[in-house]
């Protein structure tokens, strides 16, 4: 059988800077998923935008932040049940734009476990559980350390404002994960014959989606 692996090669990570021009949507076509309209909206997989100014009960989706998914040219959609909605008009989705972090060496993550919680009773003839809610762990990384990476600096700057930000990792595959996170750690490490390293610590919040 011929393998279907993926190189790490080529990958990147992003996080999220500001946010990007506002893209109108023009018609949606009510189901699960629900699929936006937009001419020429220029966004990719992975994308992250926030909704705002939509009519109709669809209005539901305003003040979301959503990850777009089954781009063409001129639609997008959402893993958004809007069954029994309805689109009357208008809104714009605003997506974030993504600063790459330059070096990265290696990469490991959504390694978390949820608790097991013991639900064991008198009546109990073995150990009974009930499983806790998803915890998808921490992301880390290993980079060469470069003190004028704009990617590195927004770590930097996330982890000293303890700020949650968005991330975005795009496999060569075009794959993405998105997902939310806390800097905790950016640490910088130097030996004898070696450039100078960062160890970075993201902490996950929430759930990652893959597109």
């Amino acid at each position: 059988m011929t393998s279907s692996a993926i190189s790490s090669a080529l990958s990147t990570l992003s996080i999220s800077s500001t946010a990007g021009g506002a893209k109108n949507i023009t018609a949606a076509a009510i189901g699960n998923p629900v699929i936006l309209t937009s001419a020429a909206h220029g966004l990719a997989n992975g994308d992250v935008v926030a909704v705002a100014g939509i009519v109709g009960t669809l209005s539901a989706l305003n003040g979301t932040t959503q990850v777009v998914r089954r781009v063409t040219t001129n639609t997008f959609s959402f893993d958004y049940d809007a069954t029994g909605l309805a689109y009357t008009s208008g809104g714009t989705v605003t997506p974030n734009t993504w600063t790459p972090i330059a070096n990265i060496h290696t990469f490991s993550g959504f390694d978390g476990s949820a608790q097991n919680l013991d639900v064991t009773n008198l009546q109990s003839v073995a150990k009974e559980y009930l499983i806790g809610v998803k915890d998808l762990g921490n992301f880390t990384l290993e980079l060469d350390l470069d003190p004028a990476d704009p990617g590195q600096l927004a770590l930097l700057a996330a982890q000293s404002s303890q700020a949650k930000k968005q991330f975005k990792l795009t496999l060569p595959s075009a794959n993405t994960a998105t997902f939310f996170g806390f800097a905790k750690k950016v640490g910088s490490a130097g030996a004898v014959d070696q450039p100078l390293k960062r160890a970075v610590e993201i902490l996950i919040s929430g759930d990652v989606t893959w597109t």
